[in-house]
């Protein structure tokens, strides 16, 4: 709430310098990706966003009808998942408002499943603000030196800080996509908070998955407790985990089926009359 002038005099910002973008470059389309100020109206312009609804605890009303009304304004919206109930955004996407605008493009990933050999019993992916990702972190890292699974640890930082920890885990700061790519597709589980695009590339690659929400985000809660639902994977909570309940993994059925990450083309069809 306190950040709304803030975030209206960013918009405007980028209005300004769509527009001259738009005219300098004779550009004949936008799509934007969750930019609220990235649009034109003499031009088709599309929004992509899994978050129709967004909730934000007893803001939610207003943080939602806020956003919607962002949306409104452009051509079209896209949404990256299946229409439907047993889609994986659920509520995050269903409004009756903007179903005219409203396009599901089906889940998109930068992964690829591929068949490789087991090589990690456990991948953690960390991620997410701070000081959230270290408090995670450094709760997994106690909890996972009892085990003698083998463990890796992708931290995603930018550093060359060096983890002090048992043989059995291994810690990499950060992975290029196409190593965290083969890595998740040679582990058994992976750990992660469960962010939307999270949910999307482990879907994609068919994982089995334990998942904790970041505290106090929650849209990654709702997700959470939607795929547990669905017996798709448990959810814990970040301070209470413990080595113990990655035993429960076995009573739910991962993420098991195709997905198909092909965007049908007939959705650019928008932009033909420019």
């Amino acid at each position: 709430m306190f950040n709304v002038p803030t975030i209206f005099l960013s918009v405007q910002k980028e209005r300004k310098l769509v527009a001259k973008i738009v005219q300098e470059e004779n550009i004949l389309g936008i799509i934007s990706d969750n930019r609220f100020g990235v649009y034109c109206s003499h031009i088709p312009s599309v929004y992509i966003t899994h978050q129709l609804n967004v909730l934000s605890g007893i803001t939610t009303f207003f943080t939602s009808k806020t956003h919607q009304k962002i949306a409104s304004k452009y051509n079209e919206v896209w949404v990256p998942d299946f229409n439907g109930e047993n889609n994986f955004s659920g509520k995050l996407s269903q409004i009756s408002s903007l179903k005219g605008k409203t396009k599901f493009i089906g889940v998109l990933s930068r992964f690829q499943f591929e068949k490789q050999p087991q090589k990690y019993n456990f991948t953690v992916v960390l991620s997410g603000v701070e000081p959230q990702r270290s408090l995670l972190e450094q709760k997994l890292l106690n909890e996972l030196k009892n085990t003698s699974k083998k463990v890796l640890f992708v931290r995603g930082k930018l550093s060359v800080e060096k983890i002090e920890t048992s043989k059995n885990i291994e810690v990499v700061n950060f992975l290029t996509s196409e190593k965290l790519n083969k890595v998740l597709n040679q582990s058994e589980i992976v750990i992660a908070r469960s962010g939307y695009s999270t949910i999307m590339d482990l879907a994609l690659l068919k994982k089995k998955a334990v998942f904790i929400p970041t505290p106090g985000q929650n849209e990654q809660e709702y997700l959470a407790k939607r795929m547990a639902k669905k017996q798709i994977a448990p959810f814990f909570k970040q301070e209470k985990f413990t080595l113990k309940q990655l035993d429960k993994v076995a009573n739910y059925k991962g993420f098991n089926k195709d997905i198909e990450t092909k965007v049908d083309l007939e959705i650019f069809r928008l932009f033909d009359s420019k």
